[in-house]
């Protein structure tokens, strides 16, 4: 069969290898190659999901020997939960390089850079060696160190070290951890099939095993109080910066959770799900009041994040709680579903902001006001998202903040108290519509123009997926169920 998992992951590299090579590439040439790459990797995707996935299994398994001695090997394969990761993926990264075509600043090393990045996510939600995906998370870091740290605003150095320092020094606790699920494994492997299946660690081990998983992931979601990096890294990071960073690598965090802490000691996490929980509601309530307080627009969605992530980690924690089948695969249904919604809302909220502020050359909110009237297209779209990210039925959070809930109402119905973040950010996003785009105009504003094709082209998709989403989720939680509900945790 045609390793199309294998083609899909390197045709970013190999794009970014050809700019690297490509050393007289003209601005337009080097974009051209950015944009093309960028759909022949989303066609790739694409076609991976046409394939399908299986119950209870991994799907279209593609490997090859990488180190014998060690029992690591380059494996990749897709189930229900990692699918429309992958997807996701692929399509924001297409509409980043669309969105940054206009970038003047060095832009052979800036697409390179997000080519890598987009190699190193893929391999990320695909890999099935433990090794592979500890190489795919690392290299992921690399590249938004160097695009904060390159192209990112005024205090761009700060937050690019910040960024770079929290991540690498949680990842480390997960590298031990790799190591110790190894050493349980009888024969030594790095097989990712293999530790679901039998789980190499038991008792104080696999706690021990499971606390520097829940670190690591921790820091990567972000989970209060390890979220201190996020609010800098997003503020200052390049428009495209802030889009992957929440709408692809927060995820890592979560998958994390669920592929690994989940999957490979869920015993140990069955033991502290509510410690996981009470953090996850922490997040989520957190989050919103931070961003309540907010006058920068661009770090209050950057907050929002920390609550939608509070809610995916609400829903991990309450399935590793409950021994009942179907409320855990109804907790994990609406995680899932919610890391897909919170990657196209907060990936739609980022691009608006961005149009914004090069339209404004500001994020402070007191100095808008009226803007409707005076960029429309712009002013409904954020309108539209905003409505998507308090959770408005028939939009995209709906249907997985709606099985979250209802799932914890049944198993830890204490942490409805959560709930109380929607209501905060409602209060928040109807603020600050109110005050950037309703009302009388700003006269500094007058001369704004509105969105262009390139910025419609960036946003439409994520807009018609939003209501897609929201109005017909089954689409998407039929291929899901597929694999959360086979996953027996005893």
């Amino acid at each position: 069969m045609f390793p199309l998992i294998t083609v899909t992951l390197f045709l970013p590299l190999v794009g970014a290898g050809l700019l690297l090579a490509w050393r007289g590439a003209s601005r337009a040439a080097v974009h051209a190659v950015g944009i093309v790459t960028g759909v022949l990797t989303l066609a790739g995707a694409i076609g991976i999901a046409a394939r399908g996935v299986r119950p209870g299994a991994f799907a279209q398994l593609e490997q090859a020997a990488w180190i014998p001695t060690l029992g690591a090997s380059y494996r990749v394969g897709i189930d229900g939960i990692s699918l429309f990761l992958v997807l996701l993926t692929a399509l924001l990264f297409l509409l980043v390089f669309v969105y940054s075509a206009t970038v003047r600043q060095q832009p052979r090393a800036y697409v390179a850079l997000m080519l890598l990045l987009e190699t190193a996510s893929i391999g990320t939600f695909t890999a099935l060696d433990a090794l592979l995906f500890y190489v795919f998370f690392e290299v992921s870091l690399v590249s938004m160190y160097f695009m904060i740290g390159g192209w990112g605003h005024e205090d761009r150095h700060r937050a690019a070290l910040t960024f770079f320092l929290y991540t690498l020094l949680g990842s480390l606790p997960l590298l031990l951890a790799i190591l110790g699920l190894y050493l349980g494994s009888d024969p030594h492997t790095f097989d990712i099939r293999a530790w679901i299946a039998h789980p190499p660690l038991a008792g104080a081990a696999a706690t021990l095993a499971l606390i520097a998983m829940l670190f690591t992931f921790a820091v990567k979601t972000p989970i209060v109080p390890l979220h201190t990096w996020l609010p800098a890294a997003h503020v200052q990071a390049p428009t495209a910066g802030s889009v992957l960073l929440a709408g692809v690598m927060l995820k890592f965090g979560t998958y994390g959770l669920i592929r690994f802490a989940l999957q490979m000691t869920p015993h140990a996490f069955h033991q502290l799900a509510v410690v996981v929980l009470v953090f996850g509601v922490v997040s989520a309530l957190y989050g919103a009041f931070a961003a309540l307080a907010q006058q920068d627009l661009k770090r209050l969605v950057a907050y929002t994040s920390i609550n939608h992530m509070g809610y995916v980690v609400i829903g991990v924690a309450v399935a590793a709680l409950t021994l009942d089948p179907g409320v855990r695969a109804l907790a994990l249904d609406g995680a899932v579903l919610q890391m897909i919604s919170h990657g196209l809302v907060t990936g739609a909220l980022f691009f608006l902001v961005g149009m914004l502020q090069d339209r404004t050359h500001t994020r402070d909110i007191n100095r808008f006001g009226g803007l409707l009237r005076v960029i429309p297209i712009l002013g409904w779209s954020f309108v539209l998202a905003a409505f998507a990210s308090l959770g408005l039925p028939a939009l995209a959070h709906f249907p997985a903040e709606f099985q979250i809930f209802l799932a914890t109402l049944r198993a830890a119905p204490a942490a409805l108290i959560a709930l109380l973040g929607i209501v905060v950010t409602a209060v928040l996003y109807l603020y600050a519509i109110q005050r950037v785009f309703m009302g009388r105009p700003n006269p500094a504003w007058a001369g704004l123009t509105d969105l262009g094709a390139r910025e419609l082209l960036t946003l439409v998709p994520l807009l018609l997926l939003i209501v897609a989403v929201g109005i017909a989720p089954g689409w998407l939680l039929g291929v899901i169920h597929q694999t959360t509900s086979t996953l027996g945790l005893g």
